[in-house]
């Protein structure tokens, strides 16, 4: 919760959301509103939710974010804008992306037995060869300077492949809500947060307050606050 916080305080000062979440103390430069409004909006969540229901909407919600920033990982590393061209990388990772559902949709549905084996065989190879493929074909667009995930693009590759994996473990009441989320996330963007932004920003507030306020988490000076 203290995490999502500081998103929610970023993301106000964009407009997205209300401006009042993005507020922060004036002498402790945390963001009290959000943290006050999603500490409520979560403690209703639980009261009135059941258990398991929370877990597995939690559960699809993580699952699903962390397989969107491994697909971003190899994105940035094999693309740049305007040098290089996206296409194989997006090749890559629909096909990689195919292959490793297909593995969960077999590993789930079919029956066991021998063909269940050959296909589970056949997906785990192909997974494979499309990965080593692109490693051998599409060379990297750019080096980290300090520090990048190693062994490109083999760890981002299995992040994307577990977490399919652990997504088709979850029943189909999950991706129900998920999808009911969603989609109320999509008209609230559409219809309030997109205006909002190009509002905002044509009579200069974002930049306004990215001037005057501190980031949460940070001092007036800039330094980290612990």
């Amino acid at each position: 919760m203290l995490g999502q916080a500081r998103y929610l305080c970023v993301i106000g000062r964009s407009s997205v959301v209300p401006a009042w979440l993005a507020r922060v103390h004036p002498s402790t430069s945390t963001p009290v509103n959000a943290s006050v409004f999603l500490g409520v909006f979560t403690a209703a969540i639980a009261l009135f939710t059941e258990l398991d229901v929370l877990l597995n909407l939690v559960s699809i919600a993580t699952l699903f974010v962390f397989y969107m920033v491994a697909n971003a990982v190899i994105y940035r590393r094999y693309v740049t804008a305007g040098s290089t061209n996206p296409w194989p990388t997006i090749s890559f990772l629909l096909c990689f992306s195919f292959a490793s559902l297909s593995f969960t949709l077999v590993w789930n549905l079919a029956p066991p037995g021998r063909t269940r084996a050959l296909l589970l065989g056949a997906c785990a190879v192909s997974a494979i060869a499309i990965l080593q493929a692109f490693q051998l074909l599409v060379p990297q667009a750019r080096k980290p300077e300090f520090w990048g995930v190693p062994m490109m693009p083999w760890i981002p590759s299995i992040s994307i492949f577990l977490n399919l994996f652990l997504l088709g473990s979850l029943g189909w009441p999950s991706y129900v809500r998920f999808g009911s989320f969603s989609v109320l996330a999509i008209l609230v963007y559409v219809f309030y947060s997109v205006h909002a932004s190009f509002d905002a920003e044509e009579k200069g507030d974002l930049h306004k307050a990215g001037d005057s306020q501190s980031h949460p988490g940070e001092n007036n000076d800039g330094s980290l606050r612990v």
